[in-house]
């Protein structure tokens, strides 16, 4: 079994932004996809990225501040959103970009919660179906 080398966080902020990894960090570019907190660490991600642009805006745009602060505020909403809609395809790709085949983790995703999603199923099933 291999161990995970977490990214130092120069690294890391470099992944977040959007840069890949080296080789060494490979399987945790796998971890960091398939982990049950993906979708919280994806955002985490997409939080670094909306950061950047903020201070800026705030910062250097004219005008009163409550009018900057409901931009950047409106302007956080619809990135999340936009990052919500586009999660899967972002991590895959990632999870791709260091090496491994498509649609990996997903499928590594899928095989951890199919016990919970034939429970459910199962529990759907005793209380609508009989």
């Amino acid at each position: 079994m291999t161990t995970v080398r977490r990214p130092n966080v120069l690294r890391w902020l470099w992944y977040a932004l959007g840069g890949s990894l080296p080789a060494r960090h490979r399987e945790w570019v796998l971890h960091d996809a398939t982990r049950p907190t993906w979708q919280l660490r994806h955002f985490a991600r997409a939080c670094v990225q909306l950061g950047l642009i903020t201070v800026p805006v705030l910062l250097l745009v004219s005008g009163p501040l409550w009018v900057r602060a409901v931009a950047t505020l409106l302007g956080w909403l619809v990135g999340l959103q936009y990052v919500l809609y586009t999660a899967d395809g972002s991590v895959e790709y990632r999870v791709q970009r260091a090496g491994y085949p498509p649609g990996l983790a997903k499928r590594i995703r899928d095989d951890a919660t199919a016990d919970e999603r034939a429970a459910a199923a199962a529990r759907y099933a005793r209380r609508y179906r009989t």
